[in-house]
This record gives C-alpha cells, sequence and structure tokens, in this order.
C-alpha cells in the first residue's frame, strides 16, 4: 500500500473524529438548553411576590397560594397537577367587587329599572319586590324568598329586551357613581388584590371561572373590560333566551332564521346559590376545581366541592368583610367567616389585615353611616 493511500486513511479517520466531537459537542449542549428549558417550565410563570405585591408580607392566603403554586406547577413535585387541570372557580359579589353599596348590583340595576327608567312601567309583582328590596334596605335582614322573587323579577322587567340591548343597559349602568364612594364607579369597584389573584393565575395556565348568585348576563356585561376571563367561562343565575320571531312557540319545534336576534323571554330558570353552584359547575365545566374563592354561606357548597376527595392538591379561600373603614364591612360576618373556615380546613382572607389597598388611590369610603344606607340613599343613587 503506498504511503498517499495510508496518508489519505489517516486524513479521512482524522475527520471523522472531528466530526464525531462536533456531534457529540452539539447534542450536550442542546441537552443542557433542553434541561434549562424543562427546569424554567417547572417554574412558576411569574413571582408570586411581585404578582400579588398589593398584599401585605406574611399575610397567610398570600403565602399558601405562593407555595400552592409553586409546588403544582413544579413536575417534579408530587403535587403536581397538569395544564387541562388547573381550574379555579370565583364568587363575584363580595369575592371580586363591592358587594353591597348599599345593597346588590344586581338588586340597584332591577331597582332602577322597576323605579327610574321612564321607559318601562312596572307590574304591581315588580313592585311588591322592590318593596322587599326596600325591607333588606331599611333593616339589614335579608327577606326569605327575595333570592327567587328578584329573580322572577329580573328576567321579566327586562322580557323581550335584545341581549345585545341588555349587555348596553347594564354597562351604562354600571357607569354611574357609587352610592358610599368619591372617585369610583360601581364597574370599577372591584378588588384589586383579588384582580392580582386572578392575573396570577392566569400567567400560570389556569382556567378561571366565575360561578355567580347574579345573573350571568349582568355578570358578563359588569366584568366585561375589568377582569381577564373569557365570557362562556361565567356562571350565574340563568333566565331563558329565544328568538326574536320565535313567540309562544317551542324551541324543539323554531328554527332560527336569518334575520333573528336573540332576546330575553322572560322566563327565571335557576338561582346559582349553594348546592346549584357545584351542579352548574360539573355542568358547565366537567371538571372538580382545584381552587375556590368565596365570601359567604352561598359559596360553601362550592368550597367544600373542591376540596372534598380531590384527585389533586386543593385549596378553598373565603373572604372576611373585616375592613370597616376602606370597605362596607361586617365585623360580625367577619368574625362568623373565620369560624367557618377553622371548622373546615379553609383560609380566610382578611380585607383589613390582607390587604394593602382595596380599591386604588383616589377612592375614598364616604362617611355614611350604615343606618344611614337607607331607601333615601338608595333612591337619591337610583335618579342619578
Amino acid at each position: 500500500m503506498s504511503d498517499n493511500t495510508n496518508r489519505w486513511k489517516i486524513v479521512a479517520i482524522g475527520a471523522m473524529l472531528v466530526l464525531a466531537l462536533v456531534c457529540i459537542g452539539f447534542a450536550l449542549a442542546s441537552g443542557n438548553k433542553d434541561t434549562g428549558a424543562a427546569e424554567d417550565a417547572d417554574k412558576p410563570a411569574v413571582s408570586g411576590e411581585e404578582a400579588l405585591s398589593l398584599w401585605t408580607d406574611g399575610a397567610r392566603a398570600k403565602d399558601e397560594l405562593i407555595s400552592y403554586m409553586e409546588a403544582i406547577t413544579d413536575e417534579s413535585n408530587p403535587d403536581y397537577i397538569p395544564v387541562e387541570r388547573r381550574i379555579a372557580v370565583f364568587d363575584m359579589d363580595g369575592t371580586l367587587c363591592c358587594e353591597t353599596d348599599p345593597i346588590y348590583f344586581d338588586h340597584m340595576l332591577y331597582m332602577h329599572r322597576v323605579l327610574n327608567d321612564p321607559d318601562y312601567k312596572a307590574s304591581d309583582e315588580e313592585l311588591e319586590t322592590a318593596e322587599q328590596v326596600f325591607e333588606y334596605i331599611d333593616t339589614g335582614k335579608y327577606p326569605e324568598g327575595l333570592d327567587m322573587t328578584h329573580g322572577r323579577g329580573v328576567a321579566s322587567s327586562f322580557k323581550d329586551m335584545k341581549l345585545t340591548d341588555f349587555d348596553l343597559y347594564v354597562k351604562e349602568y354600571r357607569d354611574t357613581p357609587t352610592a358610599g364612594y368619591d372617585g369610583m364607579t360601581k364597574g370599577e369597584a372591584f378588588y384589586k388584590p383579588m384582580i392580582q389573584i386572578i392575573d396570577y393565575l392566569n400567567a400560570n395556565d389556569f382556567q378561571v371561572y366565575i360561578v355567580s348568585g347574579t345573573d350571568r348576563y349582568i355578570v358578563r356585561g359588569l366584568v366585561d373590560g375589568t377582569l381577564d376571563i373569557p365570557m362562556n367561562h361565567i356562571i350565574g343565575s340563568d333566565e331563558r333566551v329565544k328568538a326574536t320571531g320565535q313567540g309562544d312557540e317551542d324551541g324543539l319545534t323554531y328554527t332560527f332564521k336569518p334575520d333573528d336576534e336573540l332576546i330575553l323571554a322572560g322566563d327565571f330558570q335557576i338561582k346559582t346559590l349553594k348546592m346549584n353552584k357545584v351542579c352548574l359547575i360539573e355542568r358547565e365545566i366537567g371538571l372538580q376545581p382545584v381552587l375556590s374563592f368565596g365570601n359567604t354561606s352561598g359559596d360553601f357548597a362550592m368550597a367544600q366541592y373542591t376540596v372534598s376527595n380531590n384527585p389533586y392538591r386543593s385549596l378553598a379561600f373565603q373572604l372576611c368583610c373585616d375592613d370597616l373603614e376602606r370597605e362596607n364591612g361586617n365585623a360580625e360576618k367577619a368574625e362568623k367567616m373565620v369560624q367557618s373556615c377553622e371548622e373546615n380546613g379553609w383560609i380566610p382572607v382578611s380585607m383589613k389585615n390582607d390587604w394593602k389597598t382595596i380599591y386604588g388611590d383616589g377612592v375614598k369610603r364616604k362617611s355614611v353611616p350604615d343606618e344611614e344606607f337607607s331607601r333615601e340613599v338608595l333612591e337619591s343613587d337610583l335618579a342619578a
């Protein structure tokens, strides 16, 4: 064999060795890159401390949620929850926004419709329901049966209104000033620390739902543009809808026509409180939530459902209305809620101690004693 042949063999072997080393180095580099990406994927998308900047240092609810998020987003952690099962449910009134100023938003909207809307003439039954609402304002006690009579009243008083027009009606009313605060409209009366919770969950691939006792279409109009929650993730009390040309024909025989629009049919169907919340979660979500946020006994069933026999680590939070200066708090109700949390293993949220702010700068609660939240105050607010 010639020297030239040997020389070419040596060159070829050397080239093969160099190529092999390059390939090995590239593979190691890619492996390190993938590992780094995996490590990054194991961590929450955002820092909990940064995301929850409006929560006070040492707040139990904040610390528990951050610890929870770090565990359930870490694939190496036994508490890891796959993205498709990261589901959180929130009540709305008193959990995400001001509950009573002086009454619920949907009650105020109803009263505005039947008492102050010049384009609507209320029925005797609707006016009787308005008197029940006034009784609630005057006494502070929620009349028995008002949930159902108010639900029927909302349905009947907006009967035959197009859904698009109803949405505008809700939004126009939400833009009116609050009764008990300066510098804020009804639609701005959302708790900023709770908005941070929603943003924190969204950043970590949670599906966030509202499950409210307020009419579904009212909730849509109220939260639109404020909360980063899709309209199809809003569950609320329900009334029937139909097509403009449907009349009294049953939906099983009527076919939607090209010139049809959806209108409110005037029939109240379900009040989404207590066990009804659980039923609608199962019906519309189909998966058990792993996080629940509420503020009254109407949310207890939802909280219990979330943490009972759950295949994944789960938590329930309950807000306590203990802030009497920045919010329309109630010390007695707050104390009862703390006790309920202790008895059930839920996590209490102190509006007074856990939040640096409630509504943000520029918003101040008026010096209006609770007893002055009378029908006169409401009538003045309705007429504004």
